[in-house]
């Protein structure tokens, strides 16, 4: 019986829902208050995570968002790791989402 989603998008979903918690609850950083996390592409080898980003200003400026997102990077690979059981987490990529 074939299986209803890949591992590439069960995956994808855990690493968005988890990311999105930790950007609510646990940084600091003001310019990631009113930021909401849409969509995450894995790559096929699950080594890369692309984030996107949308915020809920339309009209603001994504240019502070997105280098508090690349600062908080770091921060927020390690907490996936603790929180998601894999062997390799991924390298985060955010990009702002237009839609």
């Amino acid at each position: 019986m074939p299986r209803e989603f890949s591992r590439n998008q069960r995956l994808g979903n855990q690493v968005l829902r988890t990311l999105n918690e930790l950007l609510r609850f646990e940084t600091k950083d003001p310019r990631l208050e009113n930021v909401s996390l849409t969509a995450v592409d894995l790559s096929k080898d699950l080594s890369i995570a692309r984030v996107h980003f949308s915020m809920l200003d339309p009209d603001a400026d994504p240019v502070p968002v997105q280098e508090g997102l690349d600062r908080a990077s770091g921060f927020l690979r390690s907490r996936l790791g603790s929180e998601i059981k894999i062997r390799h987490v991924p390298e985060l990529r955010f990009k702002h989402d237009n839609s």
